[in-house]
C-alpha cells in the first residue's frame, strides 16, 4: 500500500508543469496580482531584518540612509521595466534555456550551476533568519556577528527544521510560492510598520517632531562599530539599486515574468521593494537601535513586537527562500534535464539547508548580495543585446542553437573578463564591491558586442569555406 502511495505523489508531483523548456502558453500568462504579492512578499521578508541592521553597524547617517534608498530603489525598479521584463515577455523562456540556445549546452551548465549554488547560499541565509526565530522559544544560542560555524546543536536542528518546510513549497511551483505569498505579505507588513513605530517611544520619540533628531543621535548616528567600514548616500544608494541586480539585470526574473501578459508589469515590484527595501529596512533599524544594538533577527523582532514579531521572522525567510529554492532548482534542472523538476528542487533545497547551518551568511549578507548579483550581471547583459540590440545590426541571435555550437566563446569570455577587470578594480583600485556593477555592466555590453561581430564573422567565414 505505501508503494501505491509513493507511486501516486510522484506521478502528482510529475504532473505539475513550470514549462521549464518551453515558453510559457498564453492561457497560464497572468496579470499584476500574479506578480505584486509575490514580490512583496519575497522584498518585505528575512533579509529585511538582517539588511536594515547592518546599515546601522555600517554607520550610516540618518539623511544618508533615507535618500539613498529612495533613489536606489527607484532605478532598481526601472531595471526591472526596462530590461528584465521586456526580454522576458518577449522570448517567454527561463534565464536557463535561453542562454542554453545563445551560448550552448556546456557554457550554460557552467553557468547555471554558479547560478543555482549563488541561490542556495541566498536562500540559505533566509533559512537561517528564520531559524532565529524558531530558536527562541528553546532558548537557543544566537549566531553574533563574528559568528562563521554552526553556535549549537539546537540551531542546527531549528535550520533542518525550517528548510525542510521552505523546500516543500519550493517543490509545488510557482503558484504555490505565489499564493503563500500573497497570503502572508499584508500581515507582515504591518508587522514591520507596528514593530517600528511600537518601540520609538524607547528611543525619546513622543511626537513627530521629535523622530529626525532622535534618528540622527540614537539610531543612524553615522558612527559604524568597530571594525566596520563607514556607508555613505552612494554605499546606500548603489546597494540598494543592485541588491536584485542578479534578478533584474542579471536576468533571473525572466523565469518569473516570463508569465507576465504585458511588459509594464515588471513594475510590479515596485510595492514590494518600497515597502521591503525602504520601510523594513528603516523599521529594522529602528529595531536595532532598540534592542540595543543586537543582531539576530528573531531577538530584535521578539524584543519589540513579542510573538507576532517572532513568527513575522519565520514567515518573512519563508517568502524569500521559497521562490529563491524555486530559481535554483530551475537552474539545476537545465543541468539534469531528464530529471524532473520537483526532485532536482528537492536536492536543492537539501544544499540549501546545509549552507544555511553557517551563520556567516547572514551576517556577511550585504558583501555576498553584491558579490553574487555582480557575479551573474554579464549574462544578463549577453540576453539583453541577443535579443534587442543583434537583430538590429544583423548579427545572429541563439547563435549556439543556430550554429550547433558547445561553447559560445564571445558570451563566455564577456563573463569571464567581465569579472576580472572587476576583480581588479576591487584589488588594485580599491573601489568596494558595492560600486563594481555599474562599470561592470558597461564593460561587458562593449566585449560582447566587439567579440560577437569578430567571432560571428569568423563563423560565417568557416561556414562558408566548409559550403565551398
Amino acid at each position: 500500500m505505501s508503494n501505491s502511495i509513493l507511486k501516486r505523489l510522484d506521478q502528482r508531483l510529475d504532473s505539475i508543469d513550470e514549462y521549464e523548456r518551453e515558453p510559457v502558453p498564453d492561457d497560464k500568462l497572468k496579470g499584476w496580482k500574479g506578480f505584486i504579492g509575490m514580490y512583496i512578499g519575497e522584498n518585505t521578508a528575512g533579509t529585511e531584518f538582517v539588511i536594515g541592521t547592518l546599515f546601522v553597524a555600517h554607520g550610516v547617517s540618518a539623511g544618508d540612509l533615507f535618500w539613498g534608498l529612495l533613489v536606489g530603489n527607484m532605478l532598481a525598479i526601472c531595471t526591472w521595466a526596462f530590461l528584465c521584463a521586456p526580454v522576458a515577455v518577449k522570448v517567454r523562456l527561463t534565464l536557463y534555456w535561453k542562454l542554453r540556445k545563445i551560448c550552448g549546452p556546456n557554457l550554460a551548465m557552467i553557468y547555471n550551476v554558479v547560478n543555482g549554488v549563488m541561490y542556495c547560499f541566498l536562500a540559505g541565509s533566509m533559512i537561517a533568519v528564520s531559524a532565529t526565530a524558531v530558536g527562541l522559544p528553546f532558548h537557543i544560542a544566537m549566531p553574533t556577528l563574528n559568528d562563521w560555524l554552526p553556535t549549537s546543536i539546537g540551531w542546527v536542528i531549528a535550520v533542518l527544521c525550517v528548510g525542510l518546510i521552505i523546500t516543500i513549497i519550493a517543490i509545488l511551483g510557482y503558484d504555490k510560492v505565489a499564493h503563500f505569498a500573497n497570503i502572508s505579505s499584508p500581515w507582515m507588513i504591518l508587522v514591520f510598520l507596528a514593530a517600528g513605530i511600537a518601540v520609538l517611544p524607547q528611543l525619546g520619540v513622543h511626537s513627530i517632531s521629535d523622530f529626525w533628531s532622535v534618528a540622527n543621535q540614537k539610531i543612524w548616528t553615522g558612527k559604524p562599530y568597530p571594525g566596520q567600514v563607514k556607508f555613505t548616500f552612494w554605499h546606500v544608494m548603489f546597494f540598494s539599486w543592485f541588491t536584485n541586480l542578479a534578478m533584474n539585470a542579471g536576468m533571473s526574473d525572466m523565469s518569473i515574468l516570463r508569465y507576465a501578459k504585458k511588459w509594464y508589469h515588471g513594475f510590479s515590484p515596485g510595492p514590494g521593494i518600497y515597502l521591503g527595501h525602504l520601510m523594513a529596512w528603516m523599521s529594522s533599524g529602528i529595531l536595532t537601535a532598540a534592542a540595543a544594538g543586537a543582531i539576530a533577527p528573531g531577538i530584535i523582532a521578539y524584543h519589540s513586537a513579542g510573538l507576532a514579531g517572532a513568527v513575522c521572522v519565520i514567515i518573512a525567510g519563508w517568502t524569500t527562500a521559497n521562490p529563491t529554492i524555486y530559481r535554483a532548482g530551475l537552474a539545476f534542472q537545465s543541468v539534469t534535464p531528464n530529471w524532473k523538476r520537483w526532485k532536482v528542487t528537492l536536492i536543492t533545497g537539501l544544499v540549501t539547508t546545509i549552507a544555511a547551518l553557517f551563520p556567516a551568511l547572514v551576517m556577511k549578507l550585504l558583501d555576498f548580495v553584491a558579490l553574487y548579483g555582480l557575479v551573474l550581471m554579464p549574462m544578463g547583459v549577453v540576453i539583453l543585446l541577443d535579443v534587442f540590440l543583434f537583430p538590429k545590426m544583423d548579427l545572429k541571435t541563439n547563435l549556439a542553437n543556430a550554429a550547433n555550437l558547445k561553447f559560445n566563446w564571445a558570451a563566455g569570455l564577456t563573463w569571464f573578463i567581465t569579472l576580472l577587470f572587476c576583480l581588479f578594480l576591487n584589488l588594485y583600485m580599491g573601489v568596494e564591491i558595492f560600486f563594481l556593477s555599474l562599470p561592470g555592466w558597461f564593460i561587458a555590453a562593449m566585449l560582447y558586442i566587439g567579440m560577437s561581430v569578430f567571432y560571428q564573422r569568423k563563423y560565417q567565414q568557416a561556414s562558408y569555406e566548409t559550403a565551398r
